[in-house]
């Protein structure tokens, strides 16, 4: 498909040339996260340690979280895709640089077991969080340099395989499991929609399945969640505590909720009220109706990243297309996670609902890939116009 260039015009960044419902969505998600985050952490706060007794002390560091991120996604917004493209390499070193920074003690910050976060002074910064994003760029990449031999285990597949294994295990290490199921996960759909042969898509995918549950079956502490995932009210006070607020939340909300701020189970019951169930306390206080809003609008996010890929298609930009469907990938895949967590229909796992859950690492860092999907949308915009960017 050929396309007339304008070469005496230079592109601007009006407001015509972005996606306003994506632009809207996000800002509502945004916004209701901040609401939440505030009504779900206002008891904690009072009473934790560190806080100051100080009500507003997370809604304070969350907006502070926000506008780094925002202002994080509006300079990666300025960077044109084929920079991404060309300094992809580097950026997943980069990542991977930040895994093993972390696991070296006196480097690594060590929370409730876990080594998952480096010190930056006055915040933790989650370095897996940047590897959900640097590795969409780097695979994305991968698969428009290897179109033609994707099909080819030893040339095209057994390498990409290889650089997954080795940020799963460093994953592993920490260990951040949910992690390393959207990163692997974001990898294989990148790989299917570049176009791998099913056979070793098929295989890869069992492969994949076998181990997965073998990391459950010979680690007890998943394996315990998974045995009270499938029966909570087995052990309401030990494993299955969790998972049994949180339906209790659901169950008070009912269609329209007992109303905004009057949440029962943010008051010390529902751990990890403001973080990993933030949810539930949206169920709680917003009913059936705040839920539903909420998947809508992650189901849109995701289409129309899906959208500005396949328009992008058209434009032979293959690179941004994988880009932008891998981003609306993760987004989708993690919301999916931690809404079925919430309900009760996935095992608990630690992950944020994106857009929404109290974490500077996971909101940051998806601003930033927002504003590159943005970026996407907006050079296709230009080169319809005929505009070369």
């Amino acid at each position: 498909m050929n396309y007339q260039v304008n070469t005496q015009k230079q592109p601007q960044k009006n407001l015509s040339d972005f996606d306003q419902t994506l632009v809207w969505t996000v800002l509502f998600l945004l916004g209701l996260g901040l609401v939440m985050v505030y009504s779900a952490s206002i008891a904690i706060a009072e009473a934790g340690r560190g806080t100051g007794g100080l009500s507003s002390y997370y809604l304070i560091r969350h907006i502070i979280y926000m506008m780094v991120g925002l202002l994080l996604g509006w300079l990666a917004f300025q960077v044109p895709m084929r920079s991404w493209q060309q300094y992809s390499a580097w950026i997943f070193l980069f990542g991977i640089l930040l895994l093993v920074l972390v696991l070296i003690p006196g480097i690594g910050q060590e929370i409730k077991g876990s080594q998952r976060w480096l010190s930056l002074l006055v915040v933790n910064f989650q370095p897996s969080e940047l590897m959900k994003f640097c590795i969409i760029i780097y695979v994305a990449n991968y698969v428009v340099r290897k179109t033609a031999y994707l099909s080819d285990f030893k040339k095209g597949f057994f390498p990409i395989l290889l650089i997954v294994a080795i940020v799963g295990c460093l994953l592993l290490l920490e260990p951040d499991f949910g992690a390393f199921v959207v990163i692997t996960a974001l990898a294989m759909a990148i790989l299917f929609l570049g176009g791998v042969q099913l056979k070793l898509f098929g295989g890869l995918i069992i492969f994949l399945l076998i181990s997965l549950v073998m990391l459950i079956r010979f680690e007890p502490y998943r394996m315990s969640r998974v045995v009270a995932f499938m029966d909570p009210w087995a052990d309401p006070q030990g494993g299955g505590y969790q998972l049994v607020h949180a339906l209790i939340a659901f169950g008070r909300g009912e269609w329209f909720g007992v109303g905004l701020g009057a949440s029962v189970e943010k008051l010390f019951y529902l751990p990890e009220a403001h973080t990993d169930f933030l949810l539930a306390v949206l169920a709680e206080e917003l009913g059936f109706i705040g839920v539903f809003t909420v998947i809508v609008l992650f189901v849109w996010l995701v289409v129309r990243a899906f959208m500005i890929g396949r328009q992008a298609v058209k434009l032979e930009c293959y690179f941004s297309a994988l880009v932008a469907q891998g981003i609306g990938i993760w987004i989708g895949l993690q919301a999916f996670i931690n809404i079925g967590v919430n309900m009760g229909v996935l095992p608990t796992k630690g992950l944020t609902l994106p857009l929404m859950g109290f974490g500077g690492s996971s909101i940051t860092v998806i601003c930033i890939a927002l504003a590159v999907l943005l970026r996407v949308d907006w050079e296709n915009r230009q080169r319809l116009k005929g505009f070369v960017v």
